[in-house]
């Protein structure tokens, strides 16, 4: 693997390496690294995982706009991953007059469009004699179920790029199991990526993709204190060495100068504006 910082501006395309470009590497709260959001790029290929509250501003401060996007993939609807979704939507429609591809199933698309945002989305204008849909806005790419157990997972195609996507554990702290908790995904990149954006600390959803599928590296949600939504950073550290080496830690806090994560076996802390290039 190897890293380079961005240039002037984002790049959606590249010689064909499966490449992460990381928008935010932040919490929900960060106020130095934006939120963790991050673009996935393969060729003339490119997708979008999340659009959180500070996802445009971050955008513009790479001299790029969120009107680039093309294709998006949500993990969840906590702000910090849906927040700047809006935004989106109504650039595109009155601004662009583009219509970004979203990967996601009828089940969440209900919940995202009801539950987020009809709110702010519908009654712009009537079409048809109707408020506006989500199909006003965005173009649905279906994944397919590929298999319910050990827990449901899905699986899509932007151009080159594979994801599979599977549930997550990750609110609230006392759901107890995956099937108990708030609606939230992880996703599988190319085989090769394991990102499960947020959750709790699951040694049990570790074990069953990195058993299944030669992952290379994992992009790890992180907190610095006990309980909460997000995996605690002393738990991640009792992983087997093994597994922490090929792990990098986002979603963290303000704070996160203070711990030494290469120290305590990871890779490393994710940095923001910077790509993380795998190869062919």
């Amino acid at each position: 693997m190897k890293t380079q910082k961005i240039g002037k501006t984002i790049q959606f395309t590249n010689d064909g390496n499966l490449s992460f470009f990381f928008i935010g590497t932040g919490s929900a709260f960060s106020k130095k690294n934006y939120q963790t959001n991050v673009l996935i790029i393969k060729g003339r290929d490119h997708l979008l995982i999340d659009c959180g509250t500070l996802c445009p501003y971050a955008f513009s401060t790479y001299n790029t706009p969120i009107s680039s996007v093309e294709n998006i993939f949500i993990t969840h609807s906590h702000a910090d991953h849906i927040g700047g979704l809006e935004e989106m939507a109504l650039i595109g429609r009155y601004a662009t007059k583009t219509k970004p591809k979203m990967i996601i199933t009828d089940y969440y698309k209900k919940i995202l469009w009801n539950e987020s945002l009809k709110g702010g989305c519908s009654y712009g204008e009537c079409t048809d004699g109707d408020y506006m849909t989500f199909e006003d806005y965005f173009e649905q790419i279906k994944p397919k179920l590929l298999s319910r157990t050990p827990r449901p997972l899905y699986e899509a195609n932007v151009g080159s790029i594979n994801v599979k996507i599977y549930r997550t554990r990750h609110i609230p702290d006392n759901a107890g199991t995956w099937s108990k908790s708030f609606f939230s995904q992880g996703i599988l990149v190319d085989d090769r990526i394991l990102f499960p954006s947020d959750t709790q600390f699951d040694r049990e959803l570790l074990d069953w993709l990195c058993g299944t599928y030669n992952i290379e590296y994992i992009f790890h949600d992180c907190q610095f204190y006990p309980g909460g939504v997000h995996a605690y950073y002393k738990d991640l550290k009792m992983l087997p060495a093994k597994m922490k080496k090929n792990m990098f830690l986002c979603h963290y806090g303000d704070n996160y100068e203070s711990f030494d994560a290469v120290q305590d076996g990871f890779a490393g802390f994710t940095e923001r504006g910077v790509y993380y290039d795998f190869g062919k």
